[in-house]
């Protein structure tokens, strides 16, 4: 599944973490814009890590993310897990005022 977005504002924002001397993965949480707020955590790994930077905790963002989903197994409980892995993060346009100069007065009597 790819080309998922959603639109919110930047919660909080991790520290990078490396897993391993090759894999590294930075976390971030955003609020939706919405009735119900949600929080949502997404994932940044290798060199996507640096996407994050650029933006402050409090600022509207569009993120783009794809969903991946695994198994793990310990003896015999399976559990399943989900993650939103972004991979792009685009600050969300202030919306322009439609407001346009009056009209000007008619000299029509009605």
């Amino acid at each position: 599944m790819s080309d998922l977005s959603v639109q919110g504002t930047i919660y909080k924002v991790f520290d990078t973490q490396e897993i391993t001397s090759t894999f590294t993965k930075r976390e971030f949480v955003i609020v939706t814009d919405e009735q119900y707020p949600q929080h949502l955590k997404f994932e940044l790994i290798k060199d996507k890590t640096s996407l994050i930077e650029e933006y402050k905790e409090g600022q509207k963002v569009t993120v783009h993310f794809n969903l991946r989903g695994r198994e793990w197994t310990k003896g015999e409980k399976t559990s399943y897990f989900i993650s939103l892995n972004a991979w792009r993060i685009e600050a969300k346009a202030t919306p322009v005022s439609n407001q346009s100069a009056p009209a000007p007065e008619s000299d029509l009597p009605f």
